[in-house]
């Protein structure tokens, strides 16, 4: 059964004349860590693996892409949803993440991000050695005058 919206028919014909979207493009994205680096998946279906780019500046990640419409003639659209244009997303990265470790690839309409954790901000163990029990630490001046 098909349920007239008449607003939802105002916005078909706004975008048909106008050639506008009723959304923003989106980039939809997964972000997760496993053991020494982030990886993020960010939705990009219909791109052309040409059109992205990947960019670092300063603490900015920047993701751009373009997906093309097809223009054909002499047709009437009647549904045309999927969005066309150019695509951004930008991130802050933090002081923890290592910004000439970052690898980028594309598959299945999914740009696959994998961002390394810089060296000095992974866990470190301090190694902590024993004073046996006859070795006394020196205390300073002041603190001598005290106990005496």
């Amino acid at each position: 059964m098909t349920r007239f919206d008449p607003f939802r028919e105002m916005d078909r014909l706004a975008e048909h004349l106008l050639g506008t979207a009723r959304n923003a493009a989106t980039m939809p994205m997964d972000l997760y860590r496993a053991d020494d680096h982030y990886v993020m998946h960010v939705d990009l279906p219909g791109v052309d693996p040409g059109s992205i780019d990947v960019s670092v500046q300063n603490n900015t990640l920047t993701i751009r892409a373009e997906r093309t419409g097809r223009s054909e003639e002499n047709v009437q659209w009647l549904a045309r949803e999927r969005a066309v244009g150019t695509y951004v997303r930008q991130l802050t990265l933090g002081d923890g993440l290592s910004r000439d470790q970052i690898d980028a690839t594309y598959a299945d309409g999914v740009l696959t991000l994998t961002i390394a954790i810089a060296e000095e901000a992974k866990p470190r163990r301090i190694e902590v050695t024993r004073m046996d029990i006859g070795q006394a630490v020196d205390a300073p001046a002041s603190q001598q005058e005290i106990q005496a």
